[in-house]
C-alpha cells in the first residue's frame, strides 16, 4: 500500500492500526486502553483539520465580498487569509507525518510480535516516535491561535474606525441642518462580523486540535510510564539469570564417571 494512501485515509481505517489493536485486545494487553485513546485523538484532529479547511474557504469567499465592496477591512483580510493558508498547510503536513510515524510504529510492533511473542509489546510506547511532533504541533497552534485573535481584533478595531468616521460625517450634516449630533458610537458593523465569524470558527478548530494534542502527549506519557513500571531493574535481571543457571546445574543429568584403567574390555 502506498505511503500517500494509507496517510489519506482515516488512521482507525489502516489495516496496520487493525491488526496491533487486535493484537493488543486479544491477549488483553494493559497497554490497549492508552493505545486506544491515542489513536481517537489523531482520528479527531483529523475531522477538525477538515472543519478548518472549510473555514478558511469561508475566509476567502468573504475576502471576495469585502473587495467587492471596497470595505476598508479588505487589506488585513488579505493578509489574514494568506496567513490562515499557510497555518492550514503546515498543520495538515504535520498531522500526516504523525500518522505515517503511527503506522510504521504499529508495522514494527506487530513485527516485533510475531518473533518474540507478546512480551515484546509491554513496552508498545518505544515504537512510537511521536513524541517531537505532538509537542512541536502543541506549540504551532499556541502560535496560531494567538494570531486568529489579534486578526479578528484588527479587524474588528478597522471596522468601528470607518463607522466613526462615518458618524463624524453624519454629525457634520446635522450641524449644518441645527440638529442634535449623535453621540453613540456604532459597534462593528453587520459586515466586520460576518468576515471576523471564519476566523472565529477557525480559531476554534485550531483550539479544539489542540486540546487533542495535549491529549495524545498524556495517553503517549502514560504508555511510557506503564513500560517504566514493567521494565526489571538490573540487580532483578541478573537474580533471574542466576536462578536460571542454578536451576539448569539441578536438572542436568550426573557426569559419567570415567571407567578405571584395567576395566574389562
Amino acid at each position: 500500500m502506498a505511503k500517500g494512501k494509507t496517510t489519506a485515509e482515516p488512521i482507525m481505517d489502516n489495516e496496520h492500526v487493525k491488526e496491533l489493536l487486535a493484537v493488543l485486545r486479544e491477549h488483553n494487553s494493559p497497554s490497549t486502553k492508552d493505545f486506544l485513546a491515542v489513536l481517537n485523538q489523531v482520528g479527531a484532529m483529523e475531522k477538525q483539520l477538515e472543519a478548518a479547511v472549510k473555514e478558511l474557504a469561508a475566509m476567502r469567499q468573504e475576502l471576495k465580498t469585502a473587495q467587492e465592496q471596497n470595505h476598508p477591512v479588505k487589506t488585513a483580510l488579505q493578509k489574514a487569509v494568506i496567513v490562515a493558508q499557510g497555518q492550514v498547510l503546515d498543520l495538515r503536513e504535520r498531522l500526516t507525518q504523525l500518522k505515517q510515524n503511527i503506522i510504521d510504529g504499529c508495522k514494527n510492533a506487530v513485527a516485533a510480535f510475531k518473533e518474540t511473542g507478546i512480551s515484546a509489546l509491554d513496552n508498545v510506547a518505544r515504537f512510537f516516535k511521536v513524541r517531537p511532533i505532538l509537542e512541536t504541533m502543541r506549540d504551532t497552534l499556541t502560535k496560531d491561535i494567538q494570531y486568529d485573535d489579534k486578526a479578528i481584533a484588527k479587524i474588528e478595531a478597522i471596522s468601528t474606525e470607518y463607522h466613526q468616521a462615518g458618524r463624524h460625517l453624519k454629525n457634520m450634516g446635522r450641524a449644518m441642518l441645527g440638529r442634535e449630533a449623535l453621540q453613540e458610537a456604532k459597534q462593528p458593523g453587520k459586515l466586520a462580523a460576518v468576515i471576523s465569524a471564519p476566523f472565529r470558527a477557525e480559531r476554534s478548530c485550531f483550539a479544539a486540535i489542540k486540546r487533542n494534542v495535549d491529549k495524545t502527549i498524556g495517553a503517549m506519557s502514560r504508555l511510557e510510564e506503564r513500560a517504566a513500571e514493567k521494565k526489571p531493574s538490573i540487580r532483578e535481571v541478573l537474580e533471574t539469570h542466576n536462578e536460571k543457571i542454578a536451576q539448569a546445574k539441578k536438572d542436568a543429568p550426573p557426569a559419567e564417571r570415567p571407567r578405571p584403567a584395567n576395566a574389562e574390555r
